[in-house]
Order: structure tokens, then C-alpha cells, then sequence
């Protein structure tokens, strides 16, 4: 049985597998076969989410500003560049897992906005804006 720091190790090592190495046979050992997508702009499954990165261009880029976990939910608040939209994505990803694999997946993805967009002032992620990078 997993302890819920392990869960955020296996997120993590799954989401870098995937999205930055993007080694398909690797990331197929961290989801489950009957993986869960929830999200609105990713196909069902595990073979839905695996396409989608398959289609994306090769300079796509997920960074980690932090993960936390409790029991089988881990959240990971990250960066993702590289995919081919106007501006990067903030995305806070949620997964539950079982049996220590990845088996259901929650998101909430915003635009990272420029300084002159910023009415706060403030980057949106790390210290600098996307422009300043």
C-alpha cells in the first residue's frame, strides 16, 4: 500500500515521464488501464490522454511549482509551455490513485497572463512573467 508521500513521488515521476520525457511505454507503467479523465479538452482514458501529448509539438514543457498529497489525492500546481496556444497554461491537476497507479484525473487550466495584463502586478507563476523568460 502506497502512503501518501509516495502518491506525490509516483505523480510526479509519472507526470515528467509523460509530459517532458515523453516516453509512451514508461508513462503506461503509472496510469491504470481504466484511467478516468475528467478534464473537458482531454479524450476518455489513458490512450486519450497519451494521443493528445502525442499531437502536441516536441518542445512541450510541464514544470512543477508544487505537489501536495492526501491519501490518494495528489494536487500538482505547474506550468505547462510549448503547446502550441497563444500563452502558457497554470494548470492545478488533481489525481487519485490506486493500486499506485495513476486511475482518475481532475484540472483547472488558466492562460498565463503578460505584466501589462496583470492587475495585480504579480506573475501568475514563479517570479517573472512569460515575456520576461
Amino acid at each position: 500500500m502506497s502512503t501518501t508521500n509516495d502518491n506525490r513521488k509516483i505523480v510526479l515521476k509519472a507526470f515528467d515521464t509523460l509530459f517532458n520525457k515523453r516516453d509512451y511505454a514508461a508513462a503506461e507503467e503509472f496510469w491504470s488501464p481504466d484511467y478516468v479523465q475528467h478534464s473537458a479538452h482531454i479524450e476518455p482514458g489513458r490512450e486519450g490522454l497519451f494521443n493528445l501529448i502525442k499531437s502536441l509539438p516536441e518542445d512541450l514543457a510541464h514544470e512543477v511549482d508544487f505537489a501536495m498529497a492526501e491519501g490518494d489525492m495528489v494536487m500538482i500546481r505547474g506550468r505547462f509551455t510549448g503547446h502550441g496556444q497563444p500563452a502558457p497554461w497554470v494548470v492545478a491537476d488533481f489525481v487519485r490513485l490506486e493500486n499506485g497507479l495513476l486511475k482518475e484525473h481532475w484540472d483547472i487550466i488558466e492562460e498565463e497572463v503578460s505584466r501589462k495584463d496583470s492587475v495585480s502586478g504579480l506573475p501568475m507563476f514563479g517570479s517573472d512573467f512569460p515575456e520576461e523568460r
